[in-house]
């Protein structure tokens, strides 16, 4: 398995043949535009499926244009996976505690303590389902994914039945949990390599990301901090 980050909480997953996007953002992505990697050819990149945690737009930016224009399902909850198929994307609807196995791999999406809406044409927040973490079981290892996020005891729970091989966590707080909280899913969560998303990429969710790797190694985990375009190889268990 290689993730390959994006920034904020944008990653492509790699196993085998397959190119799975969550939470595509893209476009509009402060930290992009940074590295000078706008305008983001959209039409070049490989999609076999786009998986979204929530649906605001800093998860969602990109995912209409994609699913449409590789002919990408989008998988997320019901609300969010009807809503972007009533714009002519292909959807598959899930929901919280539900799997599905894909070409890809399995599914499973858990709980995650966020909100979820995108604006309407007027700016009111329409809501659109739960949010959610995604775990991903493939071939090649198996990914958590806890989209945004506040910390909350059945972390310990994912890790326990889903063992996952990685997990990627928010660290940004204001929005979602900050590197304190995110430390303790960290050792709930049992992942031995951690992957730190959704922070820098405004002022107000500025963090040292060195500080809270640092503070992973002292619980025995592996730290990640990938730069936007750098991707990570998910060594083979032995």
């Amino acid at each position: 398995m290689e993730i390959r980050y994006y920034g904020h909480a944008t990653c492509e997953v790699m196993t085998g043949d397959h190119h799975i996007w969550i939470d595509p953002f893209l476009s509009d992505n402060p930290l992009l535009q940074d590295q000078s990697l706008q305008p983001f050819d959209l039409d070049a990149l490989k999609v076999d499926a786009v998986i979204l945690t929530h649906a605001h737009s800093d998860h969602t930016g990109d995912a209409l244009t994609l699913a449409r224009t590789h002919d990408a399902p989008i998988i997320a909850t019901f609300e969010l996976a009807q809503y972007f198929a009533q714009q002519g994307a292909k959807a598959h609807p899930m929901n919280l505690g539900g799997s599905y196995v894909f070409p890809f791999g399995k599914v499973r999406l858990v709980p995650a303590f966020h909100s979820s809406s995108l604006a309407s044409q007027h700016g009111d927040p329409v809501y659109l389902g739960m949010p959610a973490g995604v775990v991903l079981t493939t071939e090649t290892g198996t990914l958590y994914h806890a989209g945004d996020t506040a910390l909350f005891t059945d972390m310990k729970l994912i890790g326990e039945l889903y063992q996952p091989d990685v997990a990627l966590l928010p660290i940004g707080d204001n929005f979602t949990m900050g590197p304190e909280e995110a430390l303790i899913a960290a050792t709930w969560v049992q992942a031995p390599y951690v992957i730190p998303i959704h922070y820098n990429t405004f002022p107000v969710i500025k963090q040292d990301v060195t500080l809270f790797t640092e503070q992973l190694k002292e619980q025995g985990i592996t730290g990640v901090p990938l730069k936007v375009g750098e991707s990570f190889h998910l060594p083979v268990r032995a």
